[in-house]
């Protein structure tokens, strides 16, 4: 797998971290879903860097010129409901791709240490010789992410994937690069020394779905 963590390097990106962090700006909702958003425009930025492009012909009010174009046959899939955001900012520089969603959750069991991830709705075009972006502001353990794709597979097989995070953990890092092969590509905003005993990042943020749309009621 192509790993690409882009804290790697410092930009303006950092800010837009920082305060998604920050316990003192993070409760702004509107904030939070646009810094998320704008995170989302940044990564869709250097994700274009890789992509195919070819020259075409475009007319000015004063001639034509060529300029490169991308090629690639774009779908964004995320996670319901903390992707929405970044879904959001992926689209805003992808904006003739085709849309997927999809539903998971933890469905923690009798110990709440342990969970499973449950997928329940999917929508989603063919996949078939697609660039399937598939995002997920949040990799934690990187369940979510393995199994969401796995609910995806009965849609086709895309020509490229590129997995999207805003956060991730050493962990789900590793697992994710256990599942996928390595012309798989993953882009992240940050990386995290660890999780929690109850599968949380870990320093983090806390929970980006409650964050972004507030709190839900627990199953």
């Amino acid at each position: 797998m192509h790993i690409h963590n882009l804290s790697e390097q410092n930009s303006i990106l950092n800010t837009f971290i920082a305060e998604i962090r920050n316990v003192s700006i993070q409760n702004d909702r509107m904030r939070f879903r646009r810094n998320i958003e704008r995170i989302g425009e940044i990564l869709g930025y250097e994700i274009s860097k890789v992509f195919n492009y070819k020259s075409e012909s475009v007319e000015t009010p004063l001639g034509n010129t060529s300029i490169n174009l991308i090629e690639n046959d774009i779908v964004l899939c995320s996670i319901l409901r903390a992707g929405v955001p970044l879904h959001n900012g992926l689209l805003n520089y992808f904006d003739a791709a085709d849309n997927a969603f999809i539903s998971a959750y933890r469905h923690h069991k009798a110990n709440p240490e342990e969970f499973d991830i449950i997928v329940e709705y999917l929508a989603c075009p063919k996949l078939d010789n697609k660039t399937l972006i598939l995002a997920d502001p949040m990799l934690a353990t990187g369940q979510s992410m393995v199994a969401t794709f796995e609910a995806l597979k009965p849609y086709g097989t895309p020509k490229e994937i590129h997995l999207v995070s805003v956060i991730g953990a050493q962990e789900g890092v590793r697992f994710v690069e256990k599942h996928f092969n390595e012309n798989v590509h993953l882009w992240i905003a940050t990386v995290d020394e660890k999780l929690n005993n109850k599968g949380y990042i870990v320093p983090g943020l806390g929970d980006a779905g409650d964050l972004a749309f507030g709190e839900k009621l627990q199953h």
